[in-house]
């Protein structure tokens, strides 16, 4: 007899017996589960079974942080193991996703062989972003231009190298973010050697060897179009539904062509009033009187109002339906002018900003509405009032004014800041307000002055 320890039972982690279905399945559609899992858990799957292990090696999307990993030589041996599978098994990679920090830039590898490698394996969808290193940045190869399946394209803090042929047929979105160019040339033929382009970003560097200042976008299929501040602009898109930008001059923003029924949200960078004169948007403004929904900053803004007290001529925006605005208290004396040239407008949103250039107390304007413009007579459906600032005495009566002549508005939102006493009592009077359109609602969002501070 045998005295001492008590042999204990060993509990079954997984019954082996049973039948494993998800192993069975076929590869290309274990890969496809695979996908819906991050890049860091497809990896793990390679633990479950000596089946499993290379199994993510084969997954179509790969998306990869350098940062992840405890150096930089582990990270580039995990994407070029990943790479190998796919070119030896001749499998196609569908989306790549690459990003490289601070951390790991400065022991930055040859790419080269990474993009000439995924062009070959019919790519659909590649994202490389690079923290570029005091201004030294990673060159992309000529490989890139001429990938026949590329849909969704993201390039950030690399530089591009010069291109004398581009040929992307497929090509869809293209995301642009403080590259560095070579010329502006390059600019043009990426947007001209993808001819179903749909989605573009631009954002500059502030890098001073950037050679690209001019912009040119002439094309028959954009849709959308999100740019930063170049010296110069040229917008030649008949289809366009969206265009948002920022300028340094508006003189030099040339709008040629754009959408019937195109949204532009166009903002100024904005260094003191004594750097535009009125005279300077002329052009800009004859081009935005023809979209039908614009969103516009205070800098704009006050641009429009400024040239609009040097123009004889009144201004007509005949075909806006919905308009965005953020301005000053000093800005709200345009929106009668601007209401009055607006005969169409349907929606209205207001949002009342701080003064950045104001040391003192902010002169409080009054608004004078000479005329019911003809918008709240026969268009106007929904106006929004928010207030971003601690306090404006105008806003009792200008509430009063759209509730009191808006004969079509159909809803009224207030997203405004009060102290507790003074909520209750707006609200009473705003019980009290006549309302020219009985089917108006009115929805308020009186948050207390003490959250806003």
């Amino acid at each position: 007899m045998v005295v001492g320890r008590q042999k204990t039972k060993k509990t079954k982690i997984c019954d082996h017996g049973k039948e494993d279905l998800i192993s069975q399945l076929p590869e290309p559609l274990i890969s496809e589960i695979l996908c819906r899992l991050s890049t860091k858990d497809a990896v793990r799957t390679s633990l479950l079974s000596t089946s499993w292990r290379n199994l993510w090696r084969w997954v179509p999307d790969l998306d990869l942080n350098s940062d992840a990993f405890p150096n930089f030589d582990a990270s580039v041996s995990f994407v070029e193991r990943f790479l190998v599978s796919h070119r030896d098994r001749e499998l196609w990679i569908r989306r790549l996703r690459l990003s490289f920090g601070y951390r790991h830039h400065r022991h930055i590898c040859d790419i080269t062989s990474w993009i000439d490698a995924v062009t070959t394996c019919r790519i659909q969808h590649l994202d490389f972003r690079c923290c570029s290193y005091h201004f030294h940045y990673i060159q992309i190869p000529l490989s890139l231009y001429t990938c026949q399946t590329l849909i969704h394209l993201r390039l950030s803090g690399v530089s591009l190298c010069n291109a004398e042929f581009v040929s992307l047929p497929c090509l869809k979105f293209m995301h642009l973010v403080c590259n560095k160019y070579p010329n502006e040339t390059t600019l043009q033929k990426l947007i001209s050697g993808s001819p179903i382009l749909e989605d573009l970003t631009i954002y500059r560097t502030s890098n001073d060897d950037d050679k690209a200042t001019v912009l040119q976008v002439r094309s028959h299929t954009l849709k959308r179009v999100y740019i930063d501040d170049f010296t110069q602009v040229v917008i030649d898109a008949p289809l366009l539904q969206c265009l948002k930008t920022s300028l340094s001059s508006p003189k030099n923003y040339q709008i040629v062509n754009l959408g019937s029924s195109a949204k532009l949200d166009i903002g100024l960078l904005y260094f003191g009033r004594a750097r535009y004169s009125s005279s300077m948007f002329h052009d800009i403004i004859t081009d935005i009187s023809r979209v039908r929904e614009l969103v516009v900053g205070n800098a704009m803004w006050e641009g429009i109002f400024h040239y609009s007290k040097s123009e004889p001529v009144l201004l007509q925006f005949r075909h806006l339906s919905r308009l965005n605005v953020k301005f000053i208290k000093s800005g709200i004396e345009l929106l009668p002018f601007f209401l009055e040239s607006c005969p169409k407008l349907e929606s209205l949103v207001m949002e009342l900003v701080k003064d950045l250039s104001m040391r003192g107390k902010e002169k409080e304007p009054k608004v004078m509405f000479s005329t019911v413009p003809r918008c709240l007579v026969s268009s106007l459906k929904f106006v929004k009032w928010k207030r971003s600032i601690s306090v404006y005495e105008g806003e009792t009566e200008l509430v009063r004014y759209f509730l009191k002549n808006s004969q079509m508005l159909e809803k009224l939102r207030l997203d405004i800041y009060y102290t507790e006493k003074a909520k209750c009592a707006f609200l009473q009077e705003l019980l009290t307000m006549p309302r020219c359109s009985s089917v108006c609602e009115i929805h308020c969002s009186l948050i207390p002055e003490d959250n806003y501070r």
